[in-house]
């Protein structure tokens, strides 16, 4: 029998009841927790912002230098770079051994309610950006084709993915670590762009010297074209399965998180661009000093000039 409502929603109310119903899936077990170590490496971003990129460039660059070959031997990218706040609800252990070290976990939370003294790698992006990317991921998959406007997905977008915050909150932790030595903060255009320095710098930080070959090998494994075509490895192929299983949602989405083609801030309304540019000026720019995201982008970007 179905738990939730037992289809995709149709509103933020169903929404809510089939993710409240999918988080009371099982009790909480030692297994879904992570034991720290000092050498684990969290991806962080938060939701939309790079996770996926991020969790694949890790992935490739710590097998291609361990066995010098890429790897997409795997169902799921968050099944070898697995996510704690979705543990639960998988029932998936958090400390089973990896494909190889460093260990390495996905998240959208703040660096002050992950464990201290890891690494942790961050992208950035604007957050137009963001709610227009995370529109695109959950129409048609957690909630029904069309079902919500534009103008209705506001809530959905303030809650940030499971186990998340809101973007401000997640921003403001991560910016305030910018130039500690344990975190590698970037935004995420700057790291498309500059993906070959990208992979120095995340290899710096989780301690691997990658030879030109292995980086040359990331570099392919995390270009768009080769991601889309192995769209099935990053479409939450295993919270795809639970929800089958239990709210009755056919696993049939198309909703990867690598799309063909990039998320248009254009596309959004003038009510929502107003309500996310006084966020920002409300929570962001007295904090930074930066009156919008391409103003903070300048700062980040600079750093690596």
């Amino acid at each position: 029998m179905a738990i939730g409502v037992g289809r995709r929603a149709r509103s933020i109310e169903e929404f809510g009841a089939n993710m409240g119903a999918l988080a009371g899936l099982t009790q909480p077990q030692s297994r879904h927790a992570i034991t720290p170590r000092p050498t684990d490496v969290y991806i962080t971003s938060w939701a939309k912002s790079g996770t996926t990129l991020t969790q694949q460039m890790f992935h490739q660059l710590r097998m291609a230098h361990a066995t010098g070959a890429v790897d997409m031997d795997f169902t799921d990218i968050s099944g070898v770079v697995p996510w704690e706040d979705t543990a639960t609800m998988l029932d998936f252990d958090m400390e089973a051994p990896q494909k190889a070290e460093p260990r390495g976990f996905k998240s959208h939370r703040e660096y002050e309610r992950l464990p201290a003294g890891s690494r942790y790698v961050v992208t950035l992006r604007d957050p137009h950006e963001t709610y227009v990317s995370m529109s695109r991921f959950f129409d048609g998959w957690h909630v029904e084709k069309g079902a919500l406007s534009l103008e209705e997905f506001m809530p959905l977008w303030l809650g940030g993915g499971p186990g998340g915050c809101d973007y401000a909150t997640h921003l403001l932790s991560w910016y305030a670590r910018r130039g500690e030595a344990d975190t590698l903060l970037v935004t995420y255009k700057w790291a498309v762009a500059n993906k070959r320095r990208m992979i120095r710098e995340m290899a710096d930080l989780i301690g691997i010297d990658p030879s030109d070959d292995v980086v040359a090998m990331v570099i392919e494994a995390t270009e768009r074209e080769f991601m889309h075509a192995h769209k099935d490895r990053f479409d939450d192929a295993l919270v795809c399965a639970v929800m089958e299983e239990h709210l009755d949602i056919p696993a049939d989405s198309d909703s990867t998180k690598v799309q063909a083609s990039g998320s248009d801030a254009k596309a959004l309304p003038d009510s929502v661009i107003a309500a996310i540019d006084a966020m920002w000026a409300e929570r962001v720019a007295p904090v930074t000093g930066h009156a919008d995201f391409a103003s903070l982008r300048s700062e980040i970007d600079a750093r690596f000039d």
